[in-house]
């Protein structure tokens, strides 16, 4: 591997800003000095790709302009500006860091790196980007473009999870940052691991330090960052009902505020068991219902799978629709905080992404009957 001595640093810094200069990208944050709006960006990239951020920055600087309006916004609100984003807990800690900035800080955000490393859902990378760019200070950034970046510059033998790479890479990565348009650096890097030196499809002849890349030298530039194997994905199987009301109204709970898709609405959902029979019978389905939501219902009827994919698992839920001819709210311990919602109101409630599927199935004109188990 090499060593942070064998480069010149300044050389490398200059060769990136040059780059910069002549293709960094034109983003809505780009020139930014508003901390707020740099901080709002920097999250909403957190996990997420720009060409998906660039839809929901300029929505959610509409809806929440200030700190002062994301504080005193409710929780609910902020996440369904934030709902199709995922990764949630993004958020949850964005508008608890905006009601400590109010509440402690008389609503002005911080200037140093140790007071915005204090916020909620604040890490070192985000506050160093946050005042490189907003105030021109020379911290140095870590985000996973650049992670990347940096170990195939160094082609870097170690998995970027183990504690030998991160430590490698931080020093690395602070002997680059220079002192000189530390913000731009920030931005540039971060291009450079977006649109040149990118995962499976590097365009090595634009990158700027081709010369000094490692892994290009090596001829085998995709070889890194090394990569443990990756596990593969358990698949779970869940089933949903939709129970509308006497006003067509459909019932929506409110998961947990922690864990998976915490504070978010969905329709009564329940994990399949093998004690479960397969193919679901309707009766089941309806027995179920009553057990757990106190609602005696029409026979549920079977509508299409959904199929979604999160981080660490493959999901089937299998949709049910059924009518409770009743109204008034709903007693179960499958439901411990519901809400009878007409269609044209789910857009008020944060959905998540598979539940907005599951509630898409409703419109389709032809429903799949569950015979086995995918």
């Amino acid at each position: 591997m090499a060593k942070v001595e064998d480069v010149n640093r300044s050389v490398l810094a200059g060769q990136l800003l040059a780059f910069y200069d002549r293709e960094g990208r034109p983003l809505p944050w780009r020139g930014e000095r508003d901390l707020y709006r740099l901080w709002v960006s920097e999250v909403l990239l957190q996990q997420t790709g720009v060409s998906t951020v660039l839809a929901y920055y300029p929505r959610f600087l509409e809806r929440f302009p200030d700190v002062w309006r994301l504080a005193e916004a409710t929780e609910e609100a902020v996440l369904v500006v934030w709902q199709g984003l995922g990764y949630y807990q993004r958020a949850r800690h964005l508008h608890r860091a905006a009601q400590i900035v109010v509440e402690q800080m008389a609503g002005r955000l911080p200037e140093d790196l140790a007071s915005w490393l204090a916020l909620p859902g604040i890490g070192p990378s985000t506050a160093a980007a946050i005042l490189a760019i907003g105030r021109d200070q020379p911290h140095t950034i870590l985000d996973g473009n650049v992670k990347r970046v940096l170990a195939r510059l160094l082609a870097l033998p170690h998995p970027l999870s183990s504690r030998l790479a991160l430590d490698a890479l931080w020093t690395f990565a602070r002997s680059l940052t220079p002192s000189h348009r530390p913000g731009d650096y920030a931005q540039a890097i971060m291009d450079l691991g977006a649109t040149v030196c990118t995962r499976s499809r590097p365009t090595c002849p634009r990158c700027p330090w081709q010369g000094a890349c490692r892994a290009y030298r090596l001829g085998d530039v995709t070889a890194f960052p090394v990569t443990k194997p990756r596990p593969i994905k358990p698949h779970r199987v869940q089933w949903a009902v939709l129970v509308f009301d006497a006003r067509q109204a459909v019932l929506l709970c409110q998961r947990p505020a922690q864990g998976l898709l915490g504070g978010l609405w969905e329709p009564p959902t329940f994990d399949w068991t093998v004690k479960d029979r397969l193919p679901l019978e309707p009766a089941d389905i309806a027995q179920t219902i009553f057990q757990r939501l106190n609602l005696s219902t029409t026979p549920p009827v079977p509508l299409a799978p959904v199929q979604h994919t999160f981080t660490h698992f493959h999901l089937t839920v299998y949709p049910f629709v059924c009518h409770w001819e009743g109204e008034g709210p709903v007693n179960g311990e499958g439901c411990r905080k519901g809400r009878w919602v007409a269609r044209e109101e789910w857009h008020t409630l944060p959905l998540a992404t598979l539940h907005r599927k599951v509630l898409a199935v409703l419109g389709s004109s032809h429903h799949t009957p569950l015979t086995t188990l995918d």
